[in-house]
């Protein structure tokens, strides 16, 4: 829709000529016949986007829509140019994947009923259609006047052959979903949302079309579904009951405002700013500027109708046109006028769209439709009748509605932009994972030098950011002590100009906000530089101020770990340096914790060379900092300070000790010992070590703090780090960003409680896992997300952005981060001069090889010429996903939220069901190939252990054809239901439903559902596309009962032969010597003994998932054929068509 307020026509006026069916019904530019001259010779377009492209292409522009303009909505007599054949080779740039993005702004004229979807088929639309040698031909279609049949010109046939009788129509399937879509060489470059298939005749001809966008699709597809269903009475039944619930609603509520305002006539109409607040209670997001402004247009059009048709009234039009019109009370709004103005901003066609999808074909959702939206897109088990009468109740504005059950379009989205249709699973709002694991299995969300508010150099020290750190579930917070004046020590980074804090304050301040935000441990990671005498001053500070919550407890020697949070909940735990055991007397020496010394080194040292070169301190500063990005200069030895005996032995299961290598650390290190890295040095054992540093961290707590290079206190990436499984990444909460963006999401799924539980593949004692893997990893099949970007709500102008009126043309980066083989990026196409609600309509796809440590984010930018600009940004962990249909609300820079800006996406995870508590099924989703891969063990060279293994090959490979077996009949029965990857078998049986339809109306199939495997049985004969169907369904059912007969004891076998060899892992270095293996052939063994276990583990998860895969397809098999009536009890399938 064009934005009020631009120099774009609002077409605020009535229906055109031309006598359209429907009174009041108005043309939109989609459905508009294009001029002869339009497109001539023109090849299919792909759009300029592509998977790889970069975020701006090398000359500056952005990723444009396709070059397909239409004309608006003039009519046009003339026969449109002959068809063009557009061939497969034709392309440029083939390598690379596209995504067909065939943009057309529909509308001025919202469509928002089937009436709307008719008319603009009567009028046609230039649409592609798709034959099975991959050719693809320009034709336009169009329905007849008596909305019998659908025609298509210019064509070689025959006019009588040129057209398809709707009465022979079996079913309109949506999606590349048929045969000739997914065989043709130009399926990767057709858009999902854009394709439709119409299914007709006796043998199920497919006619597969490709619309100009996905608003086009859908106004073909709702229209001809009525169509179907109603017949040529479609348009009567509509004009009767079009919009009732909204219309009976809206007017109800204007009569109420002008009781209000004491109008005894309420023709006279409301004044405009009760008009505005109205509509603005109801979509709270749009501009009361643009509100006003349209209904001043309405009202300018108002009055020179009336000057044509009053006589007197010439002479009060000019003296209004001679002077401002005064706002306020005196302008009144008339109840057409409010109705339109209403439906024009609040009605949003995507999501009548998918209203239409659900309630066969009706303009309004019942309980039983609403059920079966929440149970088949949204994923939600158990819906009962009860729950959508309630959703009902609490969504529907208008008392009609509620009365009879019915959930309006305005209901309807009320419903989807509410905290039940978030993005975010609301069961992650609160403690959801095990706390009872070691503290070392768990991130902890960690602040670095806390005190700080700004850069780490200059910058202002507040106990506000204890405050803020400690509200935001942050479980370890720095405290940097020296010697204060007066005898009271003071918080502080030493060597810097950032003024000091008192440190009772701070401790005041930590003790009461310790446990406002989670009731788990909290650690003070203390670095302690003050004399004998202001540390007895701390320990005073530190014992009255904390009291029973400061954990002193002595570590359990025997222990293998450290205690669970939940074992330390509401206890303090201090981290820093500690005394040798047998150290005698009051004190003792330890070395000094400097983090700040090497700052300040390279300060002086960036002064230094400013100087020289007459540069700023602040440009040398970044120069190095860019230069030397993972600066790690030899620092100087570490000064001895004398520590209080007493002060050390606060210190209990996180004592600080110096980081030497893995080897040393392995043989040495007690579980209550912390190592403190810098974070070029982390970094550098990442790349270096990955899998020993993986290894490390499952016994021992690892701490990464900044690089002192990070001046400006930005943020290294904690995605870097927690892939080797460091727990206390230490983030500066004061910079906002990116970076801090992943920390703030990721300690968000576990109800913000600072503590998120590690991938299982770091806690497990022998496992595989390399942090730099860019390949699927061991024992976790990877999934496959599929993000369909739709919509966006009310997105603001950039804070700060140049001046190019209120309009901003905004595109949308979707973001995977994770270990390196899952990170990833796509884009949308850029939404042109249509204001702060544009339609993208656009979908991706990503492979997640570790969805434990992966995330999602949503970032919205405006398109400027000089530079994009940030709007604002959304990141979520991958676990705490819903699936279905979902508002994304959208947040600032610095993470609070933008009021009403949001995105409406469409989310699913092949092979997860969500709505609650989604089940992990992790099963491999990847497309099923010519030869099935077996996952193969590595031989250790150990011959003893190796046997043990040879024994679990046959039955690793039995396991895998249960799995894949099972999954490739599901993938071909979803296949000949005709819907896409992304469906689950509920969906399947649905979309079934709709077709099996016989000549009498009665159902040609139905589901026996006596069994646990429900048996679909033929009602007589069968075309051949249905027979397919049944067959196909059978083996699905066979290969599900296999899994079933078989799983449980492959599964068994498999961990037997996984406990036998673990047997061996003790001795595993002696009996590799015994082998004669030495040196790097013993590391090798030892690193193949961890790949062979998990991948055993793997196998053995992957078949138990399987089968609880199977129970839920069956369970959904059975809801969705008593959902859609076709059970042998039920009545079989309904048909109305006249």
């Amino acid at each position: 829709m064009a934005e009020y307020g631009t120099s774009k026509s609002t077409g605020g006026g009535g229906g055109g000529g031309g006598g359209p069916p429907v009174a009041g019904w108005k043309p939109v530019s989609g459905g508009a016949r294009a001029s002869p001259e339009t497109h001539r010779g023109e090849p299919v377009s792909n759009g300029s986007c592509s998977a790889g492209s970069a975020r701006k292409n090398q000359d500056g522009s952005s990723c444009e829509s396709p070059t397909w303009d239409h004309t608006g909505t003039e009519e046009c007599k003339a026969i449109p140019r002959r068809s063009s054949l557009i061939k497969d080779g034709s392309r440029v740039g083939r390598e690379r994947k596209k995504t067909v993005s065939f943009s057309s702004s529909l509308s001025e004229k919202k469509i928002s009923s089937a009436a709307d979807c008719i008319h603009s088929m009567v009028e046609g639309s230039e649409l592609k259609k798709v034959r099975p040698n991959s050719r693809v031909y320009q034709r336009y279609y169009l329905l007849d006047a008596g909305l019998q049949t659908l025609c298509w010109e210019p064509s070689k046939k025959e006019s009588d052959k040129a057209r398809i009788s709707l009465a022979s129509i079996r079913e309109i399937r949506t999606g590349r979903n048929t045969e000739t879509f997914r065989t043709s060489g130009v399926y990767d470059q057709i858009s999902e949302d854009s394709a439709f298939s119409i299914i007709y005749g006796e043998v199920y001809e497919s006619l597969d079309l490709v619309a100009n966008s996905a608003e086009v699709a859908n106004i073909w597809v709702t229209g001809l579904r009525y169509l179907m269903q109603y017949g040529k009475h479609a348009l009567d039944m509509l004009a009767s009951s079009q919009d009732s619930l909204r219309l009976s609603w809206l007017e109800q509520l204007f009569s109420s405002t002008a009781d209000l305002e004491r109008q005894e006539d309420c023709e006279k109409g409301i004044c405009l700013s009760s008009a505005v607040k109205l509509i603005q209670s109801v979509n709270p997001g749009v501009s009361g500027s643009k509100l006003e402004h349209r209904f001043k247009e309405l009202q300018r059009l108002r009055e020179k109708k009336s000057a044509l048709t009053i006589d007197n009234s010439l002479d009060r039009v000019k003296d209004d046109s001679s002077n401002k019109k005064p706002t306020g009370q005196n302008e009144r709004v008339t109840k057409e006028e409010f109705i339109e103005v209403f439906h024009d901003f609040c009605t949003r066609p995507e999501i009548y769209f998918l209203l239409v999808q659900f309630s066969s074909n009706k303009e309004f959702l019942d309980s039983k439709d609403l059920m079966r939206f929440m149970e088949a897109e949204q994923g939600m088990a158990q819906v009962s009748e009860e729950i959508s009468m309630k959703i009902i109740q609490s969504h529907e504005p208008s008392l009609e509605g509620r009365q009879q059950g019915y959930l309006s379009l305005d209901g309807f989205t009320s419903y989807l932009t509410s905290a039940e249709c978030h993005l975010f699973d609301r069961d992650h709002d609160k403690v959801c994972q095990d706390m009872s694991q070691p503290l070392s299995h768990y991130y902890i969300n960690s602040s670095h030098n806390t005190y700080l508010i700004e850069d780490q150099f200059r910058g202002l020290s507040d106990i506000s950011g204890y405050i803020r750190a400690l509200k935001m579930g942050c479980r370890c917070v720095e405290v940097d002590i020296w010697d204060g004046p007066d005898e009271e020590p003071v918080v502080c980074t030493g060597h810097t100009l950032s003024p000091p804090l008192v440190l009772r304050c701070v401790l005041e301040a930590i003790g009461k906000c310790a446990f406002v935000a989670s009731e788990y441990p909290l650690i003070l990671s203390i670095e302690n530089h003050c004399s004998l005498q202001q540390q007895r001053v701390m320990l005073q500070h530190l014992v009255r101020i904390f009291g029973e919550k400061l954990y002193t407890g002595l570590p359990d020697d025997g222990a293998l770990y450290l205690p669970s949070p939940h074992a330390l909940r509401h206890r303090i735990l201090l981290k820093g340096k500690k005394l040798e055991p047998n150290i005698e007397g009051e004190n003792g020496e330890v070395s000094e914790e400097d983090e700040g010394a090497e700052m300040c080194q390279k300060v002086k040292m960036v002064k230094s060379e400013g100087s020289a070169s007459g540069a700023s301190e602040k440009d040398t500063m970044q120069k190095n900092v860019s230069l030397n990005p993972h600066c790690n200069s030899h620092s100087p030895l570490p000064k001895k300070i004398q520590l209080l005996k007493e002060l050390s032995d606060l210190v209990s299961l996180c004592r600080s000790v110096c980081f030497i290598d893995f080897a040393t650390s392995s043989k040495s290190q007690k579980h209550w010992e912390l190592c403190s890295f810098h974070e070029s040095l982390a970094v550098r054992l990442a790349g270096e070590s990955p899998g020993d540093f993986v290894n490390h961290n499952k016994h021992f707590l690892s701490r990464v703090y900044p690089n002192p290079m990070r001046i400006d206190s930005s943020n290294m990436n904690p995605q870097d780090l927690w892939k080797c499984g460091c727990q206390i990444v230490s983030m500066n909460f004061q910079t906002a960003g990116l970076m801090m963006d992943l920390n703030t999401a990721w300690f968000r799924q576990n109800g913000n409680c600072g503590y998120v539980l590690r991938p299982a593949i770091m806690r497990q004692e022998v496992s595989y896992f390399s942090a730099d893997t860019r390949d699927t990893v061991p024992g976790v099949s990877p999934q496959l997300l599929h993000v369909k970007v739709i919509s966006g709500q009310n997105l603001p102008k950039p804070r700060g952005s140049g001046a190019k009126g209120d309009v901003v043309d905004p595109y949308v980066y979707v973001e995977i981060h994770g270990i390196p083989a899952d990170c990833a990026e796509r884009r949308t196409r850029t939404v042109t001069q249509v204001g702060d609600n544009p339609v993208f309509d656009e979908s991706f796809e990503f492979q997640i090889n570790l969805p434990e440590l992966a995330m999602v984010r949503f970032v919205v930018l405006d398109d400027d010429f000089i530079g994009d600009e940030f709007i604002g940004q959304y990141t979520i962990p991958l676990e705490c996903l819903q699936p279905g249909y979902r508002h994304v609300p959208l947040q600032s820079l610095t993470g609070d939220d933008l009021p009403h800006a949001r995105l409406f996406v469409h989310v699913a995870l092949t092979n997860r069901r969500g709505g609650g508590k989604p089940h992990k099924r992790g099963l491999s989703v990847r497309k099923a190939r010519k030869g099935r891969d077996y996952t193969a063990l590595r031989d250790l060279g150990i011959r003893v252990v190796d046997d043990v293994f040879k024994m679990a090959a046959p039955l690793m490979r039995e396991a895998t054809d249960l799995r894949g077996n099972m999954q490739k009949s599901v993938a071909l029965f979803r296949e000949l239901c005709g819907v896409s990857a992304v469906a689950n078998l509920m969906q399947c049986v649905l979309a079934l439903s709709s077709r099996v339809s016989g000549p009498n109306g009665t159902p040609l199939l139905l589901f026996d559902l006596k069994d646990d495997f429900p048996i679909l049985e033929p009602q007589g004969p069968l075309p051949d596309v249905l027979r397919r169907v049944v067959c196909n369904y059978e083996l699905m059912v066979q290969a599900s009962k296999a899994v079933m007969e078989h799983s449980d004891g492959i599964h068994n076998r498999i961990l037997h032969i996984q406990t036998t060899a673990m047997e061996f892992h003790e001795n595993l270095q002696s009996l590799a010597t015994k082998e004669g293996l030495k040196g790097c052939k013993i590391s090798r063994a030892l690193e193949s003994f961890s790949w062979n276990i998990t991948i055993l583990k793997g196998q053995a998860d992957l078949l138990k998932h399987a089968k609880t895969e199977v129970q839920e397809n069956m369970k959904q098999v059975h809801d969705a054929a008593v959902t859609g009536n076709l059970t042998k009890e039920g009545s079989g399938v309904k048909n109305v068509r006249s």
